[in-house]
Order: structure tokens, then sequence, then C-alpha cells
């Protein structure tokens, strides 16, 4: 018989569209530069959540809360020779990913280390001297979870979701699998991405499920056996 799981991952890993809100239990604030006339300020998760969202936009509708990161971060890029000042918008587009890409290339980042998104070294370094940042996102340490391994924040969000939903959510695959179920292909290989059992759920709990782990920063979905024969 076949059984129905929702399948997870981080937005800030998957380059979805669900946005990441602050998770429990994980510092805030970490300054980029010890540099005490630093004034400007940049919010992480804001900005991040700017370079998912903005250059997918059909028009240059700018990320709420994120216009003033923003435009931070597009400044120190045309500082670097990165960027043309034209683009200085406050408006994380292509060609702001495509410098900050340059910028983590510039760093010897390779791969999805140089994705254009903004890390949370790549971003300190960025803002040396410049601006100082706020609502840092991080993964935090390796923990274990109904047996299987995933990351601090992955923990945090799950916790969150179960708070909200007043149920415990079952795994049944973590993160850090590489290789290990040939079926995922290669999905579970790195942070951010899980399998959450909905065995005995009905549709409409099944959807509050996936209406719960998007509103807390989850790009998550139910797959059913129309889309494939998960065992």
């Amino acid at each position: 018989m076949l059984r129905l799981h929702l399948r997870v991952g981080l937005a800030t890993a998957a380059l979805l569209l669900p946005v990441v809100p602050s998770a429990p239990g994980r510092p805030h604030t970490a300054p980029a530069a010890p540099a005490a006339d630093v004034q400007a300020v940049v919010n992480m998760e804001a900005t991040v959540k700017a370079a998912q969202i903005d250059a997918r936009r059909p028009d240059h509708t700018r990320t709420p809360g994120a216009r003033s990161s923003v435009l931070a971060v597009e400044e120190a890029l045309v500082a670097k020779r990165l960027l043309e000042a034209r683009w200085v918008d406050g408006y994380f587009g292509t060609e702001t990913v495509s410098a900050y890409r340059r910028f983590q290339t510039s760093l010897g980042y390779r791969g999805l280390a140089a994705n254009g998104l903004p890390g949370v070294s790549s971003l300190a370094k960025l803002g040396q001297g410049r601006f100082r940042i706020t609502h840092v996102i991080s993964t935090g340490a390796r923990v274990s979870r109904d047996g299987f391994v995933v990351d601090a924040r992955t923990s945090s969000m799950l916790d969150e979701a179960e708070r909200r939903l007043r149920r415990d959510l079952v795994l049944e695959q973590g993160s850090y699998n590489p290789g290990g179920d040939p079926t995922s292909a290669g999905t579970h290989d790195g942070g951010g991405v899980v399998d959450i059992s909905v065995a005995g759920m009905t549709s409409a709990t099944r959807t509050a499920v996936a209406r719960a782990l998007r509103n807390v920063g989850f790009a998550a979905w139910v797959r059913t056996p129309s889309q494939g024969d998960w065992p």
C-alpha cells in the first residue's frame, strides 16, 4: 500500500519562494565589522528573502522590509566595481544577484556557495567598514531527530510547526543522507530537507500541516502516489 508523505525543504537551501522567518532559539545579531562608526544595518533575513524573490518577480515590486538592507549591499558591490551604480535601487534583481555571485567567486567560493544568495561569511566580508548585520540566518549544529540527522535550524522550525499544529510530526528521512535513498535524487545530501510521514492524517490535516510548515519557513508540499511510486 502506498503511503503519502510530505517533502520539506528550507527555503534558504532550495531557493524556492516560501520565505525564511526567524527560527526560535538562534542568534539575531552579529556585527560585520569592528568599526564603531558603521551606521548602516543589513537585515540578513530580509536581504536573503529579497534575493530569493525579487529576481523572480514579474515586476519590480520590492520585498517589504528589505529596501534599506538591499541598498547597503548594492552600494558595497558598486564600491567593489562589481555592480553598475544605476542598479542601486533596493531591488535585488538579476543584476544584483549576478554581482553578488561575482563577489562570492572573488572570495574563492564555488558551486552553491557562489549562487548569488548572501551567506553569513560573504555578507560579513562585503560589509567590512560599511555595514553591520542583524537577523543572521544560521543552520546551527547537526542534531538527531527521530533517529535522523538534521541541522538545528530545521529542528527548531519543526518544533515551531508542531507547536502551531499541536501535534507531533514524524520524520521518514532526514538531511545529510548522501546516497542513502537513490529515489531522492540527491535532495537529502545536504541540510534542510526532510520527509515527514502523513500516515493516519486526513486530507484536511495534511493540508494544515503543509500550511504550518510553509508559515514557519519551509518549502513544503504533499507528494501523492500519482506523482511517483513512493514506497
